[in-house]
């Protein structure tokens, strides 16, 4: 009889458990229904404190959570409800406090992670959320290798996550949280081609998998493919329009596209729901700045500063409008929060940016350079980037484009005038001549393109299979040629929103494709913007780049990258002689209207006034210049890198005989 009884009562406790998530009013009746003929049953005590809680009761189910969870310290689903129940009534601290002791007793306890998660994220801890998250993360995993490569990444350590994932892979190729990690763990190794095609082949398997969809979306975004990013996320917010990650993320590629009305509403959106997360006020501090709004931006940054003292990117986005210098008491903090062991690496390395700046407008240029350099050590370490290689992939160009391989593709290409390339090294002012151009009445401005770099890397797709599209261009037929020009401009569309016939493209990596730029698009202008090598190789070495600058964190390689590209386009001026306009930046600063007559004429537009009050012209701008172009022109940069000279022999000595004769590269070409 007494084991009736008991399978009884345990048949009857599973069933209200099971109302919990359904019916919790339907699980409270059942609960009491037990409890009156077992008064203490912590089983049927623990359902009905749910139950309440699930209905918005946390008074009531703090009641009895209390005194069960004092009993019963052991019990982590006990410690779960009752975190849940005191963030509910607004116990923040003490919620925190109990969905981390839940974690303590059980640390693959999914839901209490998430929760962990939300409300430190909701809270401002950005450390504490994002560690949370991974915990989530390796908690959905069940084999030990799994949760191993996810230690690895938590430890910073991607590199043993993708031997571990590798091994992994080998033996169960199309097991989808792999890939996943895979994906995420190729993205931090700045791998991102191999992460799309792990993401894409996961969500090939499973296109329900939201986890690879938003990782993939990432993926995108931080190559600035943000138009082929936008489809995922409107994906992943018609399941969960609330999800502040997909917000935020979605925010941040309208920004890419120029959508900015919207960016504006998404983040005051974000805002008001996440008031204490520091990262949406960084994020919104770059949307900001971008549009011109920098005292707005200024505040958006210092207001995540005070947030999360910690997050070095906010520091080094303050110091990056290059407005106003930092306090006393903002570089002594800056200070403090270096001399944190267990401060992050990408924390680390954006506060040495950051104080590296502070030092240079105190004119403590010994320090400064300490500091840069620190900075930009830290980020050679993770990226992958060899200069014998650059030089080896240049000499192969000048190899390769003769006028006799011109000569044979003279019909080649999409007839289409519409794109002005401006190319060279970054900060040698191509954010200055976009401006200048931008305000011409026939021509808008958009940003950094991707386009002619994911061009160039698809030429192996195109020709059956080549991995380098060097090697792969002279299969490429004439016909193709057109149908890629024709396809870069259907890409960059995106960007146009004046209808204006001319467009720029900034991106400086460009004079890498100069050669393929001219077969598929014949008619686009190219303008190479140049600076005295020490002026322009300081100021990239001194500046933290989101991604794309691989070569600019030594010395020495981006001495040696400088050289290669200046011997690169003393080729094209032989081999296409008039195709590139050449304009020097101190130049354009001594005789400014001289200069952009010259360039307005190279790109066959009519000289318009407006165009040397450039500074007047409103539009969105996206790089680091956004607060300088806004300016008439000024002296003042054009030798900054002096006060640095002491430490800049490295870079001299890479440069060799280019640093005299970097103004006139129409000498002969190195030979091959």
């Amino acid at each position: 009889m007494a084991q009736g009884r008991a399978g009884s009562s345990a048949a009857a406790i599973e069933d209200a458990a099971r109302l919990l998530a359904t019916s919790p009013a339907l699980a409270e009746q059942r609960a009491l229904t037990i409890l009156r003929g077992a008064p203490h049953d912590p089983r049927a005590l623990l359902i009905l404190a749910s139950a309440r809680r699930r209905r918005g009761d946390h008074a009531g189910a703090l009641v009895l959570l209390e005194p069960l969870a004092r009993a019963h310290a052991g019990a982590a689903r006990t410690h779960y409800e009752l975190g849940l129940a005191r963030l509910g009534s607004g116990e923040r601290a003490g919620g925190v406090a109990a969905l981390r002791h839940a974690v303590s007793l059980n640390r693959d306890f999914l839901e209490a992670w998430r929760a962990v998660g939300d409300a430190l994220f909701k809270a401002g801890d950005v450390q504490g959320s994002e560690a949370a998250f991974a915990e989530h993360r390796r908690a959905t995993l069940q084999l030990p290798r799994l949760k191993e490569a996810c230690d690895a990444l938590a430890a910073e350590a991607p590199e043993r996550a993708e031997a571990l994932l590798r091994a992994h892979l080998a033996e169960a190729p199309q097991d989808l949280a792999a890939l996943q990690l895979m994906g995420e763990t190729l993205g931090l190794l700045s791998r991102a081609a191999d992460a799309e095609v792990v993401l894409g082949h996961a969500l090939s398997l499973d296109p329900a998998f939201d986890g690879a969809r938003f990782t993939l979306a990432g993926i995108l975004f931080q190559q600035q493919k943000a138009a082929e990013a936008l489809p995922h996320l409107e994906r992943l917010l018609a399941r969960d329009p609330a999800d502040p990650a997909y917000r935020n993320l979605f925010a941040a590629c309208l920004s890419l596209v120029g959508d900015l009305d919207e960016v504006d509403r998404l983040y005051r959106g974000l805002l008001a729901d996440f008031p204490d997360q520091p990262r949406i006020w960084l994020n919104h501090g770059h949307a900001l700045r971008t549009v011109g709004r920098f005292e707005e931006a200024v505040e958006a940054y210092r207001r995540c500063i005070a947030l999360a003292p910690g997050l070095g990117d906010a520091y080094w986005s303050l110091a990056n409008l290059k407005l106003a210098s930092f306090s006393d008491q903002e570089v002594a903090a800056i200070g403090g929060q270096l001399g944190r062991p267990d401060l992050p690496k990408a924390d680390r390395l954006h506060l040495h940016y950051a104080l590296g700046k502070a030092l240079e407008d105190r004119r403590e240029y010994a320090g400064s350079f300490e500091h840069y350099a620190a900075g930009a050590k830290l980020q050679r370490r993770q990226v992958r980037y060899s200069a014998e290689k650059t030089t080896a992939d240049l000499d192969k160009a000048r190899a390769l484009f003769t006028p006799a391989f011109f000569a044979a593709r003279a019909a080649a290409g999409d007839a289409a005038d519409d794109p002005i390339f401006v190319v060279g090294l970054p900060r040698s002012g191509s954010t200055l001549v976009e401006q200048i151009l931008a305000s011409h009445p026939q021509v808008e401005g958009t940003m950094e393109l991707p386009d002619i770099g994911l061009i160039a890397r698809s030429l192996g797709e195109v020709a059956g299979g080549a991995t380098e599209p060097l090697d792969a261009l002279p299969t490429v037929s004439t016909a193709r040629l057109g149908e890629l020009g024709a396809r870069y401009l259907q890409a960059t569309r995106i960007h146009r929103k004046l209808g204006r016939p001319r467009f720029i493209d900034k991106m400086p990596n460009n004079f890498l494709h100069i050669g393929m730029i001219h077969l598929i698009l014949p008619q686009a202008r190219i303008i190479d913007m140049r600076r005295h090598p020490l002026g322009a190789g300081f100021s990239v070495f001194k500046q933290h780049f989101a991604q794309g600058q691989s070569f600019s964190y030594d010395l020495d390689e981006l001495g040696r990258y400088y050289r290669d590209y200046v011997e690169l386009m003393a080729h094209f001026d032989v081999v296409l002689p008039g195709r590139v306009c050449r304009v020097i930046y101190e130049d354009l600063v001594e005789d400014t209207e001289a200069q952009v007559r010259r360039l307005l004429a190279a790109c066959g537009l009519e000289f318009d006034p407006a165009c040397l009050r450039f500074y007047e012209t409103e539009r969105a701008v996206k790089t680091v210049s956004s607060e300088q172009v806004r300016r008439p022109i000024f002296r003042g940069g054009l030798d900054q890198w002096r006060h640095y000279e002491p430490w800049l022999g490295p870079l001299k000595g890479a440069l060799g005989s280019t640093l005299e004769t970097w103004r006139e590269p129409r000498i002969a070409p190195r030979p091959l």
